[in-house]
């Protein structure tokens, strides 16, 4: 029987990262969630459970300002989110590590396997966001929204996927422009496979196109899925994810 652990680890700013991990053998996955999600999600615990069927070990956590982990939203940004990613690997992981990422998540498992290339041994990117902070800059947010972020530093959007807007600040804009990867060659060479819904209307599944196209790997899978929405979390969606990750490991 696989044992689970419930806890929190603490940052070098004190910030308290609650996370539930699964003992078990490497490669291990870690799983990072998307913008204003938690790791009580379905696609979360779906992997959990695939894991503790596989003696894996895995590892679901809220960034800082996320469900059950302390620290400020507002006052985070991608920067901050990778940091935290990457004090979840360092404290809690032994081994080689599969990162998969949702979203937002997405992004940050590209900057995190970027700054611990030897200990990352594959990526699966679901609907992965990278570089969402420019799009929103350049096509999305409104005239209006800009000028409130320019004149009180934060904007509220409304989104299908949460009931309450989403929360975009000047500094998280600012700072994801220092973030930015698909303007230059990618310097990974391990299996990334990237899974994307062709009727997500959040993050158009040409963006896998353009990951792919700018990683040095080239051990690189797109799936798209053409009745797919972002979220991906619906039964036939997380059996392909199951899929996926079961012929990343055996491969």
């Amino acid at each position: 029987m696989t044992k689970t652990i419930e806890g929190h680890i603490t940052t070098p700013d004190g910030v308290q990262l609650a996370y539930v991990q699964t003992l078990g053998q490497s490669p291990g996955i870690v799983f990072l969630g998307g913008y204003m999600s938690d790791m009580t999600g379905v696609k979360a615990q779906a992997l959990e459970t695939f894991c503790q069927e596989n003696n894996l070990s895995f590892i679901r956590f809220d960034y800082r300002g996320h469900g059950a982990s302390t620290g400020s939203f507002e006052m985070s940004t991608i920067s901050t989110w990778t940091s935290d990613t990457l004090a979840v690997i360092d404290t809690l992981t032994e081994g080689p590590q599969i990162l998969v990422g949702s979203s937002m998540g997405g992004w940050l498992m590209l900057l995190a396997a970027i700054a611990r290339k030897p200990l990352i041994s594959g990526l699966v990117g679901i609907a992965a966001a990278t570089d969402f902070t420019r799009r929103l800059l350049d096509n999305e947010l409104t005239a209006s929204q800009l000028t409130e972020l320019r004149s009180t530093g934060i904007t509220r959007v409304h989104s299908p996927y949460s009931e309450t807007p989403y929360v975009f600040t000047q500094s998280l804009l600012e700072d994801g422009q220092t973030q930015l990867l698909l303007d230059k060659p990618i310097d990974l060479q391990c299996p990334v496979r990237l899974l994307h819904g062709m009727r997500d209307t959040s993050v158009p599944w040409e963006n896998s196109l353009e990951l792919a196209n700018r990683l040095r790997t080239s051990d690189v899978e797109i799936i798209l899925i053409k009745d797919g929405d972002h979220r991906l979390s619906d039964p036939a969606s997380i059996d392909r994810l199951l899929l996926t990750i079961r012929t990343l490991i055996s491969s």
